[in-house]
């Protein structure tokens, strides 16, 4: 099932995504399938197309207000954020790095609280995608009704309550630290019956039951001894990341109504700057120079893996040195060319795992140390490069687009405009 490196079409990112599944690190074991279902789901409070805005806390007291059922809460603005400035006429733009996370369960491994270490000492901030049924205990997950598949079931496994508590953990710690919580959505369904054959409707109900799992994990769990968590998710909710990268299509009009604002689902594009889909930011994984090769590999661990040691996530470990090198290369290659280049964002996507004896893992921190306290460089969430998206010049944003990513204009001249 291996493909040569630089086979990185859509489909073939969806097959090798795929096989990433039957991998225990992401989603704890497999999944078996045998839970009974339900009478009936909870339903989310939230309503759809009028999402909460922060302005409704202006007058807020400097107290924790605690929401619904205890599970979250509004405890001001998310501290450490980037102010988002507008490009002075002639300035170079800023090289935008965004590191992400798919699934972000704390388990055995503890690589979460692990990257939240890195990121504090290299000054970073990223974007952790949360599955909603990592905050399920499997006692109850009869509850979570995915679309085309019977209640209770999932393609990953639902954590034991340790692993929740410590997920609860680190989610607070990284929201206070300035890291994003953004959405994994559920189940990690690919393939027939997965997202790419979900309508918009179904889309809405898996998004709406991720809002639903982390904004009532206190009722689902029975826990008591644990705080709140201290942020209001339909506030902080405002992208996501579709499991294998299936179903935009018919995702963007499900959370356009829900009031995101992008979503990083797209399976690959070259490094350009981003643009817009029917007024949702488009984020996608991009290609980045494999080394010592004319090829292309997607901005993902697994991606590289594939390319390394096709469906096995544990080839052979006398290769894992030179393919944790190859690996740390290849980003580090994407990285120099936008930054010597049109300064595009460059967009990289992960998994707590340890495939290939966590080769991926330490290229990973190794490239974070490297790259974000360059001159110039910011490794923000996809929250804030949204943020700051939206506080340019669009003339001056479309004139970005035009640039090969390896193009260096003039920039004392660029970014003027008339």
């Amino acid at each position: 099932m291996a493909a040569p490196i630089g086979a990185l079409t859509a489909v073939a990112v969806v097959v090798a995504l795929l096989i990433a599944l039957t991998s225990p690190g992401d989603a704890g074991g497999a999944q078996d399938g045998n839970l009974p279902a339900a009478a009936a789901s909870p339903k989310s409070d939230r309503v759809p197309k009028e999402p909460k805005k922060e302005d409704e806390y202006a007058h807020w007291d400097g107290k924790t207000k605690v929401l619904g059922d205890g599970s979250t809460s509004y405890t001001g603005p998310q501290p450490h954020q980037l102010k988002p400035e507008k490009l002075k006429p002639g300035e170079k733009p800023p090289q935008f790095v965004i590191f992400s996370w798919d699934g972000a369960l704390e388990n055995d491994d503890h690589l979460f609280s692990r990257f939240r270490e890195v990121a504090k000492e290299t000054n970073a901030t990223m974007t952790f995608f949360l599955s909603g049924m990592y905050l399920l205990p499997k006692s109850k997950s009869d509850l979570y009704r995915p679309p085309q598949h019977k209640p209770g079931s999932a393609a990953i496994s639902f954590p034991t309550d340790e692993h929740i508590r410590e997920t609860l953990e680190q989610l607070r710690g990284a929201w206070l630290d300035g890291n994003e919580i953004g959405s994994h959505f559920n189940g990690h369904f690919c393939g027939a019956k997965g997202g790419e054959d979900w309508s918009t409707e179904e889309w809405k109900s898996e998004t709406e039951q991720a809002y639903s799992f982390v904004k009532q994990w206190k009722t689902n769990t029975g826990f008591t001894d644990i705080k709140p968590l201290p942020f209001d998710y339909d506030v902080e909710l405002v992208g996501g990341r579709a499991p294998c990268l299936e179903g935009q299509k018919t995702l963007i009009p499900a959370i356009k109504s829900l009031g995101w604002r992008y979503d990083a689902s797209s399976p690959g594009d070259f490094q350009l700057w981003p643009s817009k889909i029917d007024g949702i930011w488009n984020f996608p994984l991009q290609l980045v120079p494999y080394p010592e090769s004319e090829k292309q590999v997607l901005s993902m661990d697994f991606n590289f893996l594939f390319n390394q040691s096709g469906d096995s996530t544990e080839g052979d470990p006398g290769k894992y040195a030179e393919w944790e090198r190859l690996t740390r290369q290849g980003y580090l290659n994407g990285f120099e060319r936008v930054y010597n280049g049109s300064r595009a964002p460059l967009f990289i996507g992960n998994h707590f795992e340890t495939w290939n004896g966590g080769i991926y893992m330490q290229a990973i921190e190794d490239v974070m140390r490297s790259v974000c306290r360059r001159d110039g460089v910011r490794c923000v969430s996809f929250k804030q490069l949204a943020d700051w998206l939206d506080a340019q010049d669009p003339k001056v944003l479309s004139k970005l687009r035009m640039l090969d990513p390896a193009e260096s204009p003039d920039w004392s001249t660029y970014t003027k405009t008339k």
